[in-house]
């Protein structure tokens, strides 16, 4: 089966495709990479989702065109990544992340999560039948809907862990999320706290300075941490609570950083707010992983471009080598996209595609709905067995 995963993360730049080809051999599966790619939201959209997400109050009237023109999006996205495989490609099926806009946390519970980009316009665009909306049944299982990501990262990690080695996979996205692999435990993940989230809106709510980001970390490296402001930040209550838990833009926006300066009536200028919120990100990171008593721990996302964050994560984690998820054949800018595509694939085939253990569910689910292709049709795959571990094979050529 070939499925296109696709996802827009918390930093809300942009949709993330890749189109992996899997093939199922008893207990293991095997995919193959064959399509990578990432479409930044038009500028007008990208400034209608910042407008409607937290802090901002929003309205129906808001989400309800936000679902159609990022459904839109999305499927302009779709048609990219399929016009860029050879001629004569079969793809299988979409499966749609879409882009979360509310994850709705009480007292450390889960209660709800939202995510538009109507699946019907991806279908009607491609031709092809869309799993979305992932996230609802393991939130309806008593789990937090998140992090979906650690299947992937247990299948991939599975030959590190027969071997006996500890191993996790730490993902640097808006949010930083992690999950914990090791020989005879139970997959652990959760997410850390901010990774991408407070610098890119502190750059962002910057207008001298171009791009919504900290480019390669230049603005940290130019920087001093501010030791008042980071001891504070490092005050907030999501850090001590325990796993499984789950955060998003709710909690680390803009308006957690005012709040912050305010307090500590700090005032560094960008490069050292900067530093300092890297740093926060290091620290909170390390702080997590560091019982989990690592040897290997396999980065992915946006936040990997960034030196300064990886540098101060290895001094952070001693005797832990921090590498790339490429080195288990997995494209660390386009991972998500690559477990969604995963997730597809397994909701497809009726498997359960939640872990437990991660999220806090009663049990693992099956995750996702599916929206027909215009046809009416829906694949119907034969009975395959749960994969306990999944190879990535590079694309031919």
């Amino acid at each position: 089966m070939r499925v296109l995963g696709m996802i827009s993360g918390t930093s809300h730049d942009g949709i993330d495709t890749a189109v992996v080809r899997f093939r199922a051999e008893g207990a293991h599966l095997r995919g193959r990479v064959e399509h990578t790619g990432s479409v930044p939201y038009s500028p007008a959209l990208r400034a209608a989702l910042v407008a409607a997400l937290p802090p901002n109050p929003s309205s129906a009237a808001a989400l309800c065109e936000l679902d159609t023109r990022v459904g839109q999006e999305f499927a302009a996205a779709a048609l990219a990544a399929l016009a860029a495989l050879p001629p004569g490609t079969a793809v299988d099926a979409v499966c749609s992340h879409g882009q979360t806009v509310h994850h709705w946390v009480r007292d450390g519970r889960a209660l709800g999560t939202l995510q538009v980009g109507q699946p019907a316009w991806i279908a009607e665009a491609t031709g092809l039948p869309v799993l979305s909306d992932l996230r609802a049944a393991d939130v309806a299982a008593g789990g937090q809907g998140a992090p979906l990501v650690p299947f992937l990262d247990r299948l991939l990690l599975a030959p590190l862990t027969a071997a006996g080695r500890r191993a996790g996979a730490l993902n640097l996205g808006g949010i930083a999320n992690v999950t914990v692999c090791a020989p005879g435990e139970a997959v652990r993940a959760w997410d850390t706290g901010p990774a991408n989230a407070l610098v890119d809106a502190v750059v962002a709510a910057d207008p001298s300075v171009p791009g919504a980001f900290d480019r390669d970390g230049r603005l940290a490296a130019a920087g001093t941490v501010d030791e008042v402001l980071l001891a504070h930040l490092l005050t907030e209550p999501y850090y001590a609570r325990p796993a499984p838990k789950s955060t998003g833009k709710e909690l680390f926006h803009g308006g957690h950083v005012a709040e912050a300066l305010a307090r500590t009536g700090r005032r560094p200028d960008l490069p050292d707010l900067v530093a300092t919120l890297t740093a926060l990100t290091a620290v909170t990171v390390a702080d997590a992983v560091r019982p989990a008593r690592l040897e290997r721990l396999l980065a992915s996302g946006g936040g990997v471009r960034n030196p300064v964050l990886l540098a101060a994560l290895a001094e952070r984690l001693p005797g832990v080598a921090v590498v790339t998820s490429g080195e288990l054949g997995c494209p660390p800018d386009a991972k998500e996209a690559v477990a969604f595509a995963l997730l597809g694939w397994a909701g497809l085939h009726g498997l359960p595609g939640s872990e437990p253990g991660c999220t806090g569910a009663r049990g693992a689910r099956v995750l996702g709905r599916v929206t027909p292709a215009p046809d009416g049709g829906v694949p119907r795959p034969g009975p395959v067995a749960p994969p306990r571990s999944l190879v990535l094979e590079p694309a031919a050529g």
